[in-house]
């Protein structure tokens, strides 16, 4: 007998971020806080050890009137002044000649999930980096949908020959394609694409498109740490998507402001063909209404407010953490280099992860970490170290033991 619906998992999740966090807590309760590395945190933290709230945020946040907390938004899909400043922030000075709308959603990962479950079919193929954020599986798996996977480096750079294989094999399978893209800021390894690795993208997806619908699921939730100035430039390379190419982005106020709690985000939905846009804006905004009715009125007032009357104080405050997350990741990679610790190319955003030759020297590599109590999260053939999280005090020496213990693993094997 089963109650729930016949094709579904019904394995229990394990969430194995969670399941190092509360081992790393019982760790750091047992023999102190100085004697635990705990880089497992995928929140922004300040060098107190404590979770980084912004004062430009949330002082403005504690400012708004208790009716307009306790409304309902004045839409399924968003406030119209957040979804016109999503647009705007997002976007910044690119000017796209594109059809667009916004949808309010629940979080980035709101954003993520309701293109998931409307852009494929039961039984269709989703395609995402082998190396990548477990949820885009998990929601895949929950909608029915399957995964596959392509290589995201060759090298230093990213595997533009196993994108297009991998894109063809699923596209002259099915005749549509959707493909998730975690640029800039990668979750979990830090690299940011290229203006010309994005050219080369958009380029090749036109000419598959011959072969029915491409969607790109552009998600950037890290957008707002990346180190580079023009971080948002190579949006202008999506003016080049032909009529059959439409580009989802995944917008997270949860990480640009420092609000986890109050699941905020949206879907930007780009494409040549305003009608096409508005096709997906109505599914899009059904599917809202069916999951979770409205988002937080309060939430999508504040990132208004933030990101416009209060920007100045927001940057600045912002500024100074994006500092520090470059302090940190220059102290983890400058040594992991100089012992040779091997890690993949990292350019900027919250997390770096050690290189692996397979998961099972990874299994046994975390394991021994742990025992060291160092506390980092496993990925697909790689260890992710959560400098967002970890004070820079901590990020000091941590790659050389980390070496160390994967150099007596490996004697050990």
């Amino acid at each position: 007998m089963a109650f729930v619906k016949k094709q579904v998992d019904v394995t229990p999740i394990e969430d194995t971020v969670f399941a190092i966090v509360k081992l790393a807590k019982q760790a750091i309760m047992e023999k102190g806080d100085d004697a635990v590395v705990n880089a497992t945190i995928g929140s922004l933290y300040g060098e107190d050890g404590r979770i980084v709230a912004y004062d430009s945020v949330f002082g403005p946040y504690d400012r708004i009137k208790k009716e307009v907390k306790a409304a309902y938004a004045a839409s399924f899909t968003g406030n119209e002044s957040y979804r016109k400043q999503v647009y705007e922030w997002v976007c910044g000075d690119n000017k796209l000649h594109l059809a667009h709308s916004v949808i309010a959603t629940a979080g980035g990962s709101g954003a993520v999930s309701i293109a998931i479950n409307e852009m494929l079919d039961e039984g269709q193929t989703l395609v995402i980096p082998k190396i990548a954020w477990g949820s885009y599986a998990l929601m895949a798996s929950m909608h029915n949908v399957v995964v596959t996977s392509y290589e995201l480096f060759d090298g230093d750079r990213f595997h533009l020959r196993d994108f297009e294989r991998v894109c063809r094999e699923v596209m002259e399978k099915q005749h549509k394609l959707l493909v998730v893209i975690n640029d800039p800021c990668h979750n979990p390894t830090g690299y940011s694409m290229s203006m010309a690795e994005w050219k080369q993208v958009i380029g090749f997806l036109n000419e598959l498109s011959v072969l029915g619908d491409v969607v790109i699921l552009n998600d950037v939730a890290y957008i707002d740490y990346a180190y580079q100035k023009d971080a948002r430039a190579y949006l202008s390379v999506l003016n080049e998507m032909n009529a059959h190419v439409m580009c989802i982005v995944a917008f997270s106020c949860s990480k640009t402001l420092t609000s986890y709690g109050l699941r905020c985000g949206a879907a930007l939905l780009l494409a040549k063909d305003a009608a096409q846009v508005r096709e997906v804006e109505i599914v899009f905004e059904k599917m809202a209404r069916s999951l979770w009715s409205n988002i937080p009125n309060a939430a999508m007032e504040n990132f208004t407010y933030v990101t416009t009357i209060g920007k100045d104080s927001f940057l600045q405050e912002k500024q100074e953490y994006v500092e520090l997350l470059r302090k940190r990741s220059a102290c983890f990679i400058e040594e992991a280099e100089a012992c040779a610790l091997p890690c993949y190319p990292y350019k900027e955003g919250f997390f770096v992860t050690v290189k692996m030759p397979d998961n099972q020297t990874r299994d046994r590599f975390h394991e021994a970490l742990m025992k060291q109590d160092i506390y980092t999260v496993k990925v697909n053939t790689g260890i992710r170290v959560a400098i967002c999280s970890l004070p820079l005090k901590k990020c000091e020496g941590l790659a050389e033991r980390m070496k160390e213990i994967y150099v007596q693993v490996e004697a050990e094997r």
